[in-house]
């Protein structure tokens, strides 16, 4: 009956393993130039692939040149799914459009567009409609010489920024610095509670836990070291493709639940938290992934409120999972006949979960 019970709980994990992540994020960067205004705007690679298909041989690969042919076919849907609005009169994008492809599975379109706007500027994301419900996109303005005008982070039910050149402002609630850490902030408690896979490296690092301090230890070292990554990665210091980095947090996953089926309570606290510090960096980087799919890379970009914002709105996920679980830990560890099996079963499962994600990420992808 134990092992069923424990079963059952990573069979829910299971049965989300394949959105380890939130679905997409993106970013429009809107700058007013002399003769007009231009804008980039990122998306993932599989958003836009969902409308303008891109693998025309049917080999599941898609190659450079299938997508340098799709290039125009992309910039017209993107174009078609966002209204610019210069002094209040919607405005087509220039045919002098570029599209690029980084190794980041991102896709940027650069749009320009003539009439430099004098009294306001506005931007509608219509694709959020097709999209996801939770996708999101990060809109800024900024004027010639790079001052930021106004931001807001789009979404289905509010979809659109409006910013009046007049007072130099959008409107309060958008364009307000606490609207953009709330925004970012609950990003972050979204992003952990739906990752599952820093959510199963968590618990494989607390299951063996019996007490508070050990917990807590083991909890702060992977907070310091996750957030010394997301900053170097979020302010595009270090930065690591999502290739390397997706695989490695499976396998660190998998390493941890190997060492306590092996190892079981032969591990020290300061032997965890050491192994935690060092996996934690992992993991970091892989909370980045969030902001770099979003654009927000650079300084220029205002990257310090998102970047601190989304960092505690992660601890504040993990604190809460945190606090749910580790009771529960305590309470199973305290009952003879399920304790002997939560560690032994627990990482089993485990294991299970961090091979698939690994096979996932590097095999089968």
């Amino acid at each position: 009956m134990v092992i069923r019970i424990i079963s059952i709980i990573f069979l829910l994990i299971q049965l989300q393993i394949s959105f380890a992540h939130p679905p997409g994020l993106s970013s429009a960067d809107l700058t007013i130039k002399p003769n007009g205004l231009d804008a980039k705007i990122t998306f993932a690679v599989q958003d836009i692939e969902a409308f303008v298909p891109m693998d025309s041989d049917g080999d599941a690969e898609v190659t450079d040149d299938e997508l340098g042919k799709a290039t125009h076919r992309i910039v017209r849907f993107v174009n078609s799914e966002l209204t610019i609005l210069i002094d209040g009169k919607e405005t087509q994008a220039t045919l002098a459009s570029k599209v690029n492809f980084d190794n980041q599975n991102n896709t940027t379109v650069e749009l320009q567009y003539l009439g430099k706007p004098l009294t306001s500027i506005g931007i509608q994301s219509k694709l959020l409609s097709k999209l996801p419900t939770d996708h999101k996109q990060y809109v800024t303005i900024r004027d010639a010489a790079g001052r930021e005008l106004g931001k807001k982070l789009l979404t289905q039910k509010s979809n659109t920024l409006d910013i009046n050149l007049k007072n130099n402002a959008a409107s309060p609630t958008e364009n307000h610095p606490t609207s953009t850490f709330i925004d970012f902030l609950k990003l972050g408690v979204e992003h952990i509670l739906t990752g599952y896979d820093h959510l199963l490296f968590l618990f494989s690092l607390l299951v063996v836990t019996r007490s508070f301090w050990p917990a807590i230890k083991i909890i702060t070292f992977f907070t310091i070291a996750h957030s010394i990554t997301l900053a170097l990665a979020g302010m595009n210091i270090v930065n690591i493709p999502s290739t390397i980095v997706e695989p490695l947090i499976a396998a660190t996953i998998v390493y941890v639940g190997l060492e306590n089926i092996v190892r079981k309570d032969k591990v020290t606290t300061k032997q965890r938290c050491i192994l935690t510090f060092f996996f934690g960096l992992i993991h970091g980087f892989g909370f980045a992934g969030v902001l770099r799919e979003m654009g927000i890379s650079s300084i220029e970009t205002g990257i310090l409120v998102p970047l601190f914002s989304f960092n505690l709105g992660v601890e504040l996920g993990q604190i809460t999972v945190a606090s749910v679980v580790l009771p529960l830990i305590w309470w199973l560890h305290g009952k003879e006949k399920i304790s002997k099996y939560l560690v032994p079963v627990g990482s089993v499962l485990t294991c299970l979960a961090g091979g698939y994600w690994l096979l996932e990420r590097t095999i089968l992808s």
